[in-house]
């Protein structure tokens, strides 16, 4: 665990990172200007360095915020490394927000460790990051004890079997007030326990606008849907340049034939 100076510069380091890339600046340019730009007194600086050192040979964060596995969890290289995936789906923006969001809250006085956890879950499901995979990253969090470790891994194999609801209700303090023939331990409290009983049989959805009404823990970041009105912008000017060039090509074809010269590649 880090202390709270370090978490504070890691959510200024996420905010700034996303703002600066939705401004277009690359992923260089904005780490060579963000090592003095956090606060001296923090570790934040070296490991942006490092960041800055390896992303000039791969073009890559994540591979090297797994080496740096003392200062990222592995949740948040995780995140990161969805994002950097070739494929595309999950926006580099909306996980700098996840991340942000997550720092923020580890300096709030609110901050509660199931507060985290359900943060942490909710991202998975509401950007289908892969249950597998993201719970073992959950899982390597060093905020959670051994208790925790041990139902992450009962969590990974009923997952889809028992509702997630039921889950959360019978490791409660609420479902501790009923008779019991063995005693396990109990991870949430009792207010948990009764959304969690409260929403059973329901849409996890519900569930999970409960616990973060309740709990107060941040609202996780989601991709905005495009709507078709502004996917026909683009589409009809890309249309539109088509079809200029091929009007060029007519007209050249009507005035003594198409210059191919234009086209061809010039022999240094």
């Amino acid at each position: 665990m880090l202390n709270r100076e370090e978490y504070i510069e890691q959510a200024f380091f996420f905010r700034t990172f996303r703002e600066r890339v939705e401004d277009g600046y690359s992923t260089q340019e904005i780490l060579a200007v963000m090592k003095a730009e956090v606060l001296a007194s923090t570790k934040l600086p070296v490991v942006i360095e490092f960041l800055l050192t390896d992303v000039k040979l791969s073009g890559e964060l994540a591979p090297t915020m797994r080496r740096l596995g003392h200062y990222f969890t592995r949740f948040q290289t995780f995140i990161v490394k969805q994002a950097e995936e070739p494929s595309g789906k999950f926006d580099f923006r909306i996980a700098l927000r996840i991340l942000e969001n997550e720092a923020e809250y580890r300096t709030s006085p609110e901050f509660t460790i199931q507060g985290l956890f359900f943060y942490q879950f909710e991202v998975l499901c509401r950007n289908r990051l892969g249950y597998e995979e993201g719970i073992a990253a959950i899982c390597d969090d060093p905020s959670y004890g051994e208790n925790w470790q041990n139902w992450f891994k009962i969590l990974l194999s009923q997952l889809g079997i028992i509702d997630f609801a039921d889950m959360i209700y019978v490791r409660s303090e609420y479902y501790r007030k009923k008779p019991s023939e063995e005693e396990i331990p109990t991870l949430f409290n009792e207010r948990e326990g009764r959304i969690a009983h409260a929403t059973r049989k329901r849409d996890p959805i519900y569930l999970f606008s409960a616990l973060s009404r309740h709990l107060n823990y941040p609202e996780v970041p989601r991709q905005k849907r495009v709507s078709e009105e502004e996917n026909l912008v683009p589409l009809l000017r890309q249309r539109l340049d088509l079809l200029e060039s091929r009007m060029k090509l007519l007209e050249e074809e009507l005035h003594g034939g198409i210059n191919i010269n234009r086209f061809m590649v010039k022999k240094e």
